[in-house]
């Protein structure tokens, strides 16, 4: 019998969901309500990538060894270090009698759940991979459960288009769920915003969100004069400011200098460890953060807001609002800005 969370996939260790498993089992087999995809390619979560380039040293064949060998013991891409894995674009190949995810057999879709939790088989050897980049071409078969979640692609957008922007479309939409809540609370009274790592894919849509949700001030940190300019070419920001996310005095800094004062929000979309304290300082007493980089430690956020006796809300950004993918895909096609820094990212990788 099948379980809808995929607890029948689970093989070690017993008791746990899949996300926490350590392997899954891959079996090609489709149960009553799930469906087996095959996989066109891989989208690897941004700090997963990143631990893995440098940990090579930039050897995009090591890295592509790496990301088969995770793949093969575990029967999933979940990055033992990050605990991150990314999301993939296939073509459904079988759907079983009970599925409720409304796909059929063609259906071209982007899985909107993470690969950590979707068993998965890479039958190419990513041969066709240079191990340099987060997108990965791939032949395979992933299976997805009764409750998981994925969308059909558009077409009007190119696969890779979609798949970067399916693959942060929880950033932009928990961010105008909070700028909204914050207009609630304060009715005329409009948040100042900041999105430390705002010239990359979360970011960006987080902050036309933000915009488009009715923010007084937006700005956008970044950490390299090259995104500051990228990000002020595209016009997504009020104002782009230059700062390491891990220098907590510096990242406060900028913020107030450029907001004229703490922001009421904060979302943190970094892909580096160490950026929990300076996010905190950023923010104003009474004010939130969000995370969504998979490199927070939630440890260090949480202690360092009470060490720093920071009156702050912190949420967790778990990559699921209901809307989600249709609210990001309306954001770029609407924001030629953010669209043509989705298409210069892409070319770059």
């Amino acid at each position: 019998m099948t379980s809808p969370v995929g607890l029948h996939r689970v093989s070690a260790p017993s008791g746990v969901l899949p996300q926490a498993a350590e392997r899954l089992d891959t079996s090609a087999a489709v149960g009553a309500d799930e469906i087996r995809v095959r996989v066109r390619r891989l989208n690897l979560d941004a700090a997963s990538f990143r631990q893995l380039w440098t940990k090579h040293g930039g050897d995009g064949a090591a890295v592509r060894a790496e990301v088969l060998e995770i793949v093969g013991r575990r029967g999933k891409m979940h990055n033992p270090v990050t605990g991150s894995g990314g999301m993939l674009l296939g073509v459904v190949e079988e759907v079983g009698p009970q599925s409720r995810l409304g796909l059929v057999a063609g259906d071209e879709v982007a899985t909107l759940v993470s690969l950590t939790l979707t068993p998965l088989v890479i039958e190419d050897a990513l041969r066709d991979w240079d191990g340099c980049s987060e997108q990965v071409p791939c032949d395979g078969y992933a299976i997805l459960f009764g409750r998981s979640v994925a969308a059909k692609l558009p077409g009007d957008l190119a696969p890779e288009l979609a798949l970067a922007v399916f693959d942060v479309c929880g950033a932009p939409a928990l961010t105008a769920r909070v700028v909204a809540d914050c207009l609630a609370r304060r009715p005329g009274r409009a948040p100042s915003v900041a999105v430390v790592g705002g010239a990359g894919k979360s970011g960006a849509l987080s902050l036309v969100a933000a915009r488009a949700a009715g923010a007084a001030r937006t700005v956008g940190v970044v950490p390299v004069e090259s995104e500051r300019t990228l990000l002020a070419e595209a016009g997504l920001a009020d104002e782009v400011a230059l700062a390491d996310a891990r220098d907590p005095v510096a990242l406060a800094r900028a913020v107030t200098a450029a907001l004229g004062g703490p922001a009421d929000v904060t979302v943190v979309c970094v892909d580096v460890p160490g950026c929990e304290h300076g996010a905190i300082l950023a923010t104003a007493d009474g004010g939130t953060v969000v995370f969504f980089s998979m490199a927070t430690s939630f440890a260090a956020a949480a202690l360092g807001a009470e060490g720093l006796a920071a009156d702050v809300s912190m949420l967790v950004g778990n990559g699921f609002v209901p809307g989600h993918a249709e609210q990001a895909l309306g954001l770029l096609r609407s924001d030629k800005g953010v669209r043509s820094l989705f298409e210069a990212r892409l070319r770059a990788d």
